[in-house]
């Protein structure tokens, strides 16, 4: 049972559509019911709210699905939005069994709503259908904004060209329109051929800066981000262009009261096995999005879901020194299978890596761990030792840092049952770690040294 990030019982959460109002944040998914595995039954979307991401309240079906005759058999992702006195949603019907009938599968559909919980599906007839040259079954996932330089409304969605899945012909493109019915494909908005399909893009503004991000649905299968002065490019890719590793997919953002959030999901892997391959749908969780001196992007925790843990417990600080060797210092033990923990560190110049470990057995010497490789200014989450050799389904799991001698480093981490959560310095990393060794935390350093102070943990959460 998930005690803190959100997921529905008996089922698996799927693409959020976010939005917000007052000071409720409104999350539309859609939630797999793993009968017998995703997209098994068919699903429209759902709701639930929250206004600090520890509280949530279940409003039942948002957008019931179509038949199995209809367009909307299921529902896709779309966008949720506030236009010409109304609520709406453009959101994608998807049909398993059209391409057998000669038809698409994926077509963009209208709804629309008075209150934001009850909505009313239109037979509009749409004209953003897919365009010749584009594959009429990977076309989805649109996202409405208002262009208030040419005083219009911008759709962007995900598409690939016709072709082989093999090929990296993932793009954006974009339709505008003067009064949401009436819209005029414009082509491309972003075609870099680096990715089999974009999914779930976003496109927003904070200061001078537009921002567009994609989920790359391709190896690494992360989110992506682009950043311009202008909506009409050039798109210019940040030195590290991404929010999380692999495990964190398909998120979409909304600003609401000053806050960004980022609404991602924590996939699942298939048996609920280590070893087993990541598969569709998990496990909602926020992170909140800021904009840094120099414009790029980095993410931290929400302070409410900081603050929903209970009184935190101080270990002293303390030094490993280590010159030739890994050595590691046990900072809790009994942790359970919610809580958070949080240091300060800062290494020496000759320090080759150093981590966090936890879940882990002290006897057997097995955990996970976050591992900082420091010449390679990067970190990694593993199983520790990695048995069976070679690790299987890695890939992905590793963020970039930069890793700088005598600097100060915060750390926070969330441990949430099956989920683990680190950030440091704006990089976030999500992870599933199943098997859970043991209850023991622990901090190493290897060939150096690594000063550790304000050190907490903190076991559950308030009542």
């Amino acid at each position: 049972m998930q005690k803190l990030y959100y997921q529905f019982p008996g089922t698996w959460f799927g693409d959020c559509m976010p939005f917000g109002k007052g000071d409720k944040f409104y999350l539309y998914h859609q939630r797999d019911t793993r009968k017998p595995g995703p997209f098994g039954e068919p699903f429209g979307w759902d709701l639930a709210t929250t206004s600090d991401f520890v509280h949530y309240e279940d409003c039942g079906v948002a957008i019931p699905r179509g038949t199995d005759e209809e367009q909307d058999q299921f529902i896709f992702a779309g966008s949720v939005f506030e236009a010409e006195g109304q609520y709406h949603i453009f959101y994608t019907g998807y049909n398993r069994d059209y391409p057998a009938l000669g038809k698409a599968s994926q077509v963009l559909m209208h709804a629309y709503s008075d209150d934001l919980v009850t909505w009313h599906k239109t037979q509009d007839n749409l004209t953003f259908t897919p365009q010749e040259g584009y594959d009429p079954d990977d076309w989805r996932d649109p996202w409405v904004i208002r262009d208030e330089e040419k005083e219009q409304y911008l759709l962007i969605l995900g598409a690939r060209l016709k072709g082989p899945k093999t090929r990296q012909t993932g793009r954006t493109v974009k339709f505008t329109s003067k009064d949401l019915k009436n819209w005029k494909f414009e082509g491309d908005f972003w075609a870099p051929d680096l990715y089999t399909m974009h999914e779930m893009p976003d496109l927003f503004k904070i200061g001078d800066w537009w921002y567009h991000i994609v989920t790359e649905y391709s190896d690494r299968s992360k989110m992506v981000y682009r950043m311009s002065k202008s909506l009409e490019g050039p798109w210019i890719a940040p030195e590290d262009d991404a929010f999380d590793g692999r495990a964190y997919y398909a998120g979409r953002t909304f600003c609401l009261n000053g806050q960004r959030i980022l609404f991602g999901w924590v996939a699942t892997k298939d048996k609920d096995d280590d070893d087993n391959n990541f598969i569709w749908a998990g496990t909602f969780m926020a992170h909140e999005v800021y904009q840094r001196e120099d414009g790029t992007l980095g993410v931290r925790i929400p302070e409410t879901v900081w603050n929903a843990f209970d009184k935190e417990e101080k270990t002293e600080d303390f030094v490993i020194d280590t010159p030739s060797k890994r050595t590691e210092i046990t900072v809790g033990r009994n942790t359970g299978d919610i809580f958070k923990f949080e240091a300060e560190v800062e290494f020496s110049e000759d320090t080759r890596a150093f981590g966090i470990r936890f879940y882990e057995d002290e006897d057997k010497e097995e955990s996970y761990q976050f591992m900082f490789h420091i010449p390679e200014n990067r970190y990694v989450f593993e199983k520790c030792p990695n048995w069976p050799w070679p690790a299987n389904q890695n890939i992905g799991l590793e963020r970039p840092v930069s890793l700088e001698p005598g600097k100060k480093y915060n750390i926070r981490m969330i441990v949430d049952d099956t989920i683990a959560t680190i950030y440091i310095d704006g990089v976030a990393l999500n992870a599933r770690a199943y098997k859970r060794p043991g209850e023991s935390l622990s901090i190493f350093a290897s060939e150096g040294s690594l000063k550790v102070t304000n050190c907490t943990l903190t076991r559950g959460l308030k009542n």
